[in-house]
């Protein structure tokens, strides 16, 4: 397939997850009963942020960067998403398309989803309940063919809401002197954290990709959780000769994962509430 330089302006947000992690018990004490009410339901796009979605901020930030194309992936009920954009359109007036994964049946699979509305355009790929800093972004952007965003471990402990713990179980990125992806390390034991360092790249599932990651989503074949995943997708690109430039990047990203999130979030963006 034809591999596109030109500098993109679509972004694709995986936002079909089932909330696993959000709708597990913790304390509510914190919360408030409208994001008390989006945890049980597993929403971590639309949990309240003040009087605004989380995935407001998500879409602010593409829009900063320069974006002026999402596609939204989301599940075949997406009724009370859909009913927080009435005009399929998001802050700033980003137009959004709805893009509809059938089943949960992996990141990797819900690319896929995105096939006709990708066309052969090279799109941003990013998970819907982080926020990521606008000048990764516009790295990524940038690219002149298919690359990730290679996080500064000490960064990201340093300034996003991820603890240490937390942080040392993402995934590794093994990169050759020219700043290509070899390898990506998921789940790294002990002996691979350290001898990486406080400065490892590690992947927060930022990606530029082009037409070519398509028939790598298809081909990948599920994991030990029975899923089709987007990391093992990109190793089988590189592994079909496609060359994946790894952006260094700093944090902070804010990560929305569980409700012992929640409040650390609202706590950091509640002074920045986007504009309609």
């Amino acid at each position: 397939m034809t591999t596109h330089a030109a500098t993109v302006h679509r972004a694709l947000v995986l936002a079909r997850g089932a909330g696993t992690r959000m709708r597990a018990p913790e304390d509510l004490a914190s919360l408030s009963a409208a994001q008390q009410q989006a945890a049980a339901a597993g929403h971590k796009a639309l949990m309240p942020i003040g009087e605004r979605p989380f995935l407001d901020f998500v879409l602010k930030a593409l829009t900063d960067a320069g974006i002026t194309e999402v596609g939204l992936v989301v599940a075949p009920d997406h009724q009370a998403m859909r009913a927080a954009y009435p005009d399929d359109r998001g802050p700033g007036g980003v137009p959004l398309s709805w893009l509809v994964q059938a089943e949960p049946k992996g990141t990797a699979n819900a690319v896929l989803a995105a096939r006709a509305w990708a066309s052969d355009a090279g799109f941003l790929v990013m998970n819907g309940d982080n926020l990521y800093p606008v000048p990764a972004l516009q790295a990524l952007m940038s690219l002149n063919g298919p690359g990730l965003a290679g996080f500064d471990r000490a960064s990201l402990v340093a300034t996003g809401n991820i603890p240490a713990d937390r942080v040392a179980a993402f995934a590794l990125l093994n990169v050759d002197a020219e700043g290509r992806l070899r390898q990506i390390l998921e789940k790294p034991d002990i002996a691979e954290i350290e001898r990486a360092g406080e400065h490892a790249l590690i992947s927060m599932n930022l990606w530029r990709f082009d037409a070519r990651i398509f028939d790598a989503c298809r081909d990948v074949a599920p994991s030990l959780r029975g899923e089709h995943e987007l990391p093992s997708a990109v190793m089988g690109a590189v592994a079909a000769g496609a060359a994946f430039t790894v952006v260094p990047a700093l944090g902070p990203v804010l990560d929305l994962s569980s409700r012992g999130d929640v409040a650390e979030v609202t706590r950091r963006l509640l002074s920045a509430v986007p504009t309609a």
